[in-house]
């Protein structure tokens, strides 16, 4: 079809230059000749076979992507990057694989059954001190989610006044945030308070079984005012305003992988960037992006414009330049490091320099 449709242009173009030939030459235009000659070679120009477009396209490149937990708000940007075709561009055929409770996304990573994974900051450090082969290649979550939520009948208007309160958390590596904040206030968590485990619910608190429950401000907190409880009826400890905050969701890639794979990880990074981006401009367009991937019943829309609402105040924090997103903070890092440190989630003092690395993002953004 190719071929017939060319020659039938070629046949076209090659009567037109006879016709314009006789036509000058009628009119006798003496200087006509290198005209005439370089319309025929625009003829035979387009005779011949267009060699580019015959080429197949190359194949796109797999990168598996391992979340931290199932699809909701919090890792909208990767899903509205697919639906939006910002991977394809980019020549990747990404596959996003859900995350759960019994899902650890380093090991994923480190295995080889994802190529790139999300976690916080801490996990990965944690993972990196048992030799995993994993680097951080952007920190997209530039502020943390982590609060502590309590009724203001408890009294707890400040960290000090959690002295004798029952304070809860899911534990399981999210609890260090908490306990540097303990530290901050001096106290002991197995003398002057109740430190006890909290289910992933926000029952307990709104049962009145705990005094001040961890929640994030994308997810749990929300759950406890859709519960019906008031803003102004509630006391909120702020990790990030008590200078305890730890760095949260991240992109890692296996190392190995990596050193073969820079571009593709850049494209990779560059593709969920402009995700995000979109995501934070046009929540609802991202909702519908995760409300497709969300189990019937798990969830409700409304709860999910409010999580990436959220989410975005977190990603790109008041005052931050969005062109900065996806860079990682050393300062941050090395604080989300010390804590880590500090409170045994590491043995050793990580090696920052070898941590993590802003060269993918660097790459992404030229």
């Amino acid at each position: 079809m190719k071929g017939t449709e060319n020659k039938f242009r070629s046949g076209l173009l090659l009567a037109s230059v006879m016709l314009g030939m006789s036509l000058l030459a009628g009119c006798g235009g003496g200087n006509n000749a290198a005209p005439a000659a370089e319309a025929t070679a625009a003829a035979g120009a387009s005779a011949a076979p267009d060699t580019a477009a015959a080429e197949p396209a190359a194949e796109p490149v797999t990168v598996k992507l391992q979340l931290k937990w199932v699809p909701q708000a919090q890792f909208a940007g990767y899903f509205l990057a697919q639906d939006k075709g910002y991977y394809a561009e980019e020549g990747l055929k990404v596959e996003i694989l859900p995350g759960g409770p019994d899902i650890v996304p380093e090991q994923q990573v480190a295995g080889g059954s994802a190529d790139i994974g999300v976690d916080w900051v801490a996990s990965l450090l944690t993972s990196q001190e048992q030799e995993m082969p994993l680097v951080q290649i952007a920190q997209i979550y530039q502020k943390s989610g982590l609060v502590l939520v309590s009724k203001k009948e408890a009294g707890i208007s400040g960290p000090a006044d959690l002295k004798g309160k029952k304070v809860g958390n899911w534990m399981g590596g999210n609890e260090f945030e908490i306990l540097a904040l303990f530290d901050k206030y001096q106290l002991d968590p197995n003398k002057d308070l109740n430190f006890t485990k909290q289910g992933f619910t926000m029952d307990q608190f709104l049962g009145g079984e705990i005094d001040a429950a961890s929640a994030m401000t994308y997810n749990e907190y929300q759950v406890v005012l859709e519960s019906g409880v008031k803003p102004e009826e509630l006391n909120v400890i702020d990790m990030n305003e008590e200078g305890v905050a730890m760095l949260e969701d991240n992109l890692f890639a296996n190392s190995e992988w990596l050193e073969d794979n820079k571009e593709t990880a850049a494209k990779f990074v560059r593709a969920s960037l402009k995700g995000w981006k979109d995501a934070i401009a046009d929540p609802e367009a991202a909702v519908d992006s995760v409300m497709k991937l969300t189990e019937e019943g798990s969830t409700t829309r409304e709860h999910q414009l409010t999580m990436m609402t959220e989410v975005a105040k977190l990603i790109q924090p008041e005052g931050f330049d969005a062109a900065r997103m996806g860079y990682t903070d050393e300062a941050a890092f090395r604080q989300t490091a010390d804590i880590a440190l500090k409170f045994g989630v590491i043995k050793e003092a990580a090696n920052i320099e070898e941590a993590y690395t802003n060269e993918i993002v660097e790459m992404a953004a030229e």
